[in-house]
This record gives structure tokens, sequence and C-alpha cells, in this order.
């Protein structure tokens, strides 16, 4: 019941009239729209700063390089033979 009385008096009076011929998002809109773009672009800078700290190599596989035992580091489990 509090957030319908929150709705009805904080959002209803910045609707003023409402003209039925011409519905805009208007200024609490933008707001709302510039404030999840910045959010995107600082979460987009975020993401690639910490991408660029991940030092990653990967090794090569034994069995698809012909060396390997049968075994998988894994599970230690022999693969089938291939024949």
């Amino acid at each position: 019941m509090s957030f319908s009385l929150a709705v009805t008096t904080h959002v209803l009076p910045l609707a003023k009239e409402l003209d039925k011929d011409k519905v805009t998002p208007g200024v609490l809109g933008f707001i709302v729209f510039a404030v999840m773009a910045l959010a995107v672009w600082g979460l987009m800078k975020s993401m690639n700063k910490h991408m660029g700290k991940v030092d990653f190599e990967e090794t090569p596989d034994p069995v698809a390089s012909g060396k390997g035992s049968g075994t998988s580091p894994a599970s230690g489990k022999t693969s089938p033979a291939k024949g």
C-alpha cells in the first residue's frame, strides 16, 4: 500500500497533463536513460580493465599432439584406443 501511495504522491504530479495524442517519456525518462547509459559505460570500462589483467597461457593438449599416454589429466581415466 505504501508503494502505491508513494507513486501517487511523487510520480503523478510529474505527469501534469496527459495529452492522449502526444505521449513522450519526458525529463524523468531521459534521466533514467542517462543513468542507465552511464552505468553500462562504467561496467564496460571496469570489465576492460579486469580483462586486461588476465594472464592466460593455454598449455598444449598432450593427447592432441600425439605424445599423450592415453590418460586424461583431469580424471585419470584412460581414453578408448583409437584405431
